[in-house]
Parts: C-alpha cells; structure tokens; sequence
C-alpha cells in the first residue's frame, strides 16, 4: 500500500470530510484540534437560530394580535378534520371551508349555489349548531321535496287541481272526490317577523297532513328569499284563479271555515268545498280556533286547497292536537328546535340581502372576541321611551354581566392581563337613541376590565314600513346579523327578536314589557327555549269541550315569558323545571 496515500485518506476522514461539507478550508496541516472544537461550538451556539428561522418561515402570520379573534370562517374549522381531498360535500381540505356545508343534512344537494350564495356561505359565518336534526326530519323533507316538485306549481297536478278551483269558481262551488295533490296557501300578510314564524307553521301543518306549501308572493317575498325547495318554486303562480279574491277574504266569507261552522254547515262525504279560508289571524273567534282541534280536522283533510291569513306562530298548538302526537315526536325529538330546524330549512337571504349582511359583519363584527346582539323594540305610546329603556338595558347587561361597565373616575383602565378582549355590540332599533348613548358612553369612559366596546347600529328607520323593498330588506338583514351573535338581548312581544333567537339557536335574555314608563324589575330574564311564543293561543279544550289552561295541559308547552297568556314550546329538562 502506497503510505502517502493512506495518510490522505486518514486526513479527510471522519472530521474533514464534515468540514469538506460546511465548505471549511482543507489545508494538509491546518486543521488543528483547537481549531475543529472553536468550530463545532460556534455551530452549535448557531443551530438554534436557524431552527428558530425554519420554524418562523414554514408557518403562517398571525392575522392578529392575541386576544383578537378571527373571523368565524377560521372558527368554524375543525381542528382534527383529518378527511380526504374528495369530501363528501364537494370541497377539498386545502379550500379550508368546513364540512357542514349542508347544515346537517337540512340542505338538500344539487341547488345552483351562484343563485343563492347564503345557502351554502352562511356556515362561515355561523357557529356549528349543537341542535341536530333527527333522521326523520331529514327523510320527511326530502319526501316534501319530492311532492313538491310532483305538485308545485306549472306541474300537470297543479294544473288539474287549478282547473278544478277555477270551475268551482264559475259556479260549481264543490268537487266531487279526491284530488291527486292538495295545498296549503299563505296569504302574505302583517310584518316580515310575523311572515317569516307564520310561513313556518303553515308549512309544519302541510308537512304532517302530506299537502304542498305555496307561498302568496305579495310585494317583495321574491326579493328576500331564496327558493327552498330544488326544482320547482314555493311562490303561488300569478294566473291563481282566486288571488285577486285574497284581501276580500274576513271571517264572513261564505268559504271561512269558522263561519261554516258557527252556521253550522255541513257537507256530504262525496262533496267537498273546493277551497277553505282559514282566518288564524290575532282577531280570530272560537269558531275559527276549533281549527287546533282533531275532531274538525275531519273535513279540512279532503278539501283541495287551504288559503290561510294568519299573523300567529301557532306551532305550539299542533303540539297540543293528539293526531299529530306520534308524528311531531319523531321529527323533533328535541322539541324545541321546531323553528331552529325549519327557519334554517326555508329561509336563506336573496343574493341582495346577502351582500347586506356579509358587508356588515366583515366591517364591523368579524374581528371581535364576541358579539352582543341587543334588539330594541318598543310598543309605548306617549312620551319618548328612551330614557326608561336605556337604564333597562344597561341594568340588564351589568347584571347579567354581558357588558362591562365604565370606569367614570379613571382616563384609562388596563386589563390585568395587557390585553384587552374586543366586544362588538349591535343594536337594532327603529331609533338610533339607543346605540348613540352607549356608543358615547363606552367611548367617553373606559372599561372596568379593559375590555374594548365597539357599538353598531346599521339603520335607524324611525317607524315600520311593512311591504316597502329596501326596509324588508334591511329588517331581513338585521334579524340574520342578530342571529349570528354570541349574545342576544331582545324585546318583549317582538317576532323580529323570536326570528333571530330562532335561527341563531339561543336563548337570549329577554327585556320585559315596561309599564307606566317605569323600568321593570327585574330588567331581564333568559328564556326558556330558543322557540318563538305563539301570542294569541286558543284556551280550550277540544275533548272536554270547554274553556282551559292550554299552558297547563303537557309538559312541553308552557306559557310564555313575555306574555303570560302566550304559549311557547320548551325542551324536556325546561319543561321538568317549570312543573
């Protein structure tokens, strides 16, 4: 073996061959012990801060500062989704979008998502709702799915059943036998909040007696929502043969059922009328309400159509009526979840009103650790409320400790921990009193705890305005802003705050009804159940056949907290409590 090139080879193995490696310089001779030891420290005093770089370089910026929150598109992902590119619900991981696209399954797949841009991005916006559908619900709207599309409008059933109505029109008043569809029609009638609890119950009711929902478009009904079933349209067709007949129908009509019965009309079992009027409005009498009753049932189950004007959530009675017991308990074991489930069903803001609300959010609401929703709504006449309300509210929020209250003798207060949480309040209200005077308060004077109180308000209106365009549509964006809250403060007797509570599942405090401009005390009470009340029950009982306590008669509907003749439905553990 040649030596000198053995002791080459010996030269650049092991340590010359790593100093090769880092680009030190091989110089036979040089390289001494001393030298290699000042080498490997200064490596490793430098090995962290290149972990430290690679670590900073391969993860992504903060988008903010912590103790700030995200907006609720990053909330709503799920931390362990572990799930394949090919999701079930057509989005890949990568998009970052949740899975619940479908809203566990209420959402039927295969609408146009460009034509109704809230029915698949409202879950960005919204937490994961813990209330979940039952399996039953789900087959019986896909089962209406399939009726409706069988049945609704421009269909060769619908055009069969419409030429039966229009002959019964000319003259012949009945029909004989059966037809293969029948139908529920709402005429569009009072306040959006009303239209929007009404359209709900009109559609249960068609639900558990297997007839299609067809909705009277009225003014602006096709401007505010998208359509909620594939296929084919809610919304009655214009050539309806009796629509222009609709603001002439009252409790004396010839076709009211209240008035059949209070003179006592009857019908044979092969003649039917071609059409009832059920008036289920506020000011309906005890002819009218034997309508929640089985026994008069009877007939309204073989007439074709139902035209209905009602201004009542009257959900809670057909929990009352026993043909429907067995039925209302498998669709919505959690039985408070009614208007939770079928509001988030049937009603997803147009691609106008949508716009409103994402704006909205993403400008005043997105970046906030938590969100107050507070819906003024007053029903005083006389002097300005204002002041009475303003202490009832803040009396309500300190309370409750949904809101901090000011430190009025310190410029500046610090959080303990030197980072304050952001709270976005918005107020909706007819009136911007309300939202300037604690705007002012919270900017003139800061937080006990620190935190930092940002307040909105998005219009002021000054007085309702049913049917006109743009305030429908504001009003329709309001209540779904509310409704994306963490926290809700509302108004006695108000649809506009039931809506809001119903879709966004919460139980909000609620403000009760002032009297004598005297602030009640105490300010506020958190309600039972997410449920809206149904304000103008029937007190009677269909088998005894006499006047009761319908907020008496089981356990799961109980009378309201803002109005104690109301009727409201309640879960199984709230129900137990109030016994």
């Amino acid at each position: 073996m040649d030596l000198s090139v053995s002791r080459s080879r010996r030269r650049i193995s092991p340590y010359n061959t790593i100093l090769a490696t880092l680009g030190a310089p091989l110089k036979s001779g040089l390289i001494t012990t001393m030298n290699l030891m000042k080498i490997l420290a200064a490596l490793l005093v430098s090995l962290p801060v290149l972990v430290t770089l690679s670590l900073v370089l391969r993860s992504p910026p903060p988008d903010r500062i912590k103790g700030f929150a995200d907006a609720r598109v990053i909330q709503r992902l799920t931390p362990n989704d572990t799930s394949s590119s090919n999701s079930e619900d057509g989005f890949s991981d990568h998009t970052q979008m949740p899975k619940d696209t479908l809203h566990d399954g209420l959402i039927a797949p295969g609408f146009d998502e460009g034509s109704c841009l809230s029915r698949y991005q409202s879950n960005l916006y919204r937490k994961i709702s813990p209330h979940k559908p039952s399996s039953y619900l789900l087959s019986g709207l896909r089962n209406y799915e399939h009726l409706h599309k069988k049945c609704g409008p421009h269909t060769k059933s619908y055009k069969t059943a419409m030429a039966q109505l229009k002959s019964s029109d000319q003259g012949n008043s009945s029909v004989r036998g059966s037809t293969e569809c029948k139908y529920v029609v709402w005429i569009s009638y009072s306040g959006l909040g009303n239209k929007i609890l009404t359209i709900t119950s009109a559609f249960l009711y068609a639900l558990l007696t297997n007839r299609v929902l067809l909705v009277d478009p009225g003014k602006d009904m096709a401007d505010l929502f998208c359509e909620p079933f594939p296929e084919n349209s809610w919304l009655l067709s214009k050539d309806f043969s009796i629509k222009e007949k609709f603001n002439k129908f009252d409790q004396k009509s010839p076709h009211c059922y209240g008035n059949m019965l209070k003179n006592k009309k009857k019908t044979s079992s092969e003649l039917v009328p071609s059409f009832l009027y059920l008036h289920l409005a506020h000011d309906y009498d005890e002819q009218d309400k034997l309508f929640f009753c089985d026994e008069y049932q009877s007939l309204t189950g073989k007439v074709p159509w139902l035209i209905m004007r009602t201004d009542n959530y009257f959900v809670p009675s057909l929990f009352l009526m026993p043909s429907f017991e067995q039925e209302l308990e498998k669709l919505f074991p959690e039985k408070d979840s009614v208007f939770h489930h079928l509001g988030r069903y049937l009603f997803h803001p147009s691609n106008h009103v949508w716009g409103l609300i994402t704006r909205y959010y993403q400008a005043h609401l997105a970046k906030a650790d938590e969100r107050i929703g507070i819906q003024v709504r007053t029903f005083e006449s006389g002097p300005s409320p204002l002041q009475h309300v303003m202490n009832q509210i803040y009396a309500c929020v300190f309370k409750e400790k949904l809101l901090p209250q000011v430190d009025k003798q310190k410029p500046v207060v610090t959080a303990p921990s030197g980072i304050p949480k952001l709270k976005s309040v918005l107020i909706t209200s007819l009136t911007s009193g309300y939202s300037e005077n604690m705007r002012n308060m919270y900017w003139e004077h800061p937080t006990v705890n620190g935190d930092l109180i940002g307040v909105f308000q998005p219009s002021h209106e000054g007085h309702q305005q049913t049917d006109k365009n743009l305030h429908d549509r504001k009003a329709w964006a309001e209540m779904y802003l509310l409704s994306l809250c963490d926290v809700l403060v509302t108004s006695a007797w108000s649809t506009f705050g039931y809506v809001a509570q119903g879709l966004g599942g919460l139980k909000p405090w609620i403000l009760y009804k002032p009297e004598n401009q005297t602030m009640p005390n105490p300010p506020c009470h958190q309600v039972m159940s997410m449920e809206p009340c149904f304000h103008a029950p029937p007190f009677y009982d269909c088998k005894a056949k006499r006047g009761v306590d319908t907020g008496a008669l089981v356990p799961h509907v109980r009378h309201c907290e803002d109005m104690s003749w109301g009727l409201k439905i309640v879960g199984s553990h709230e129900s137990h409590d109030q016994l």
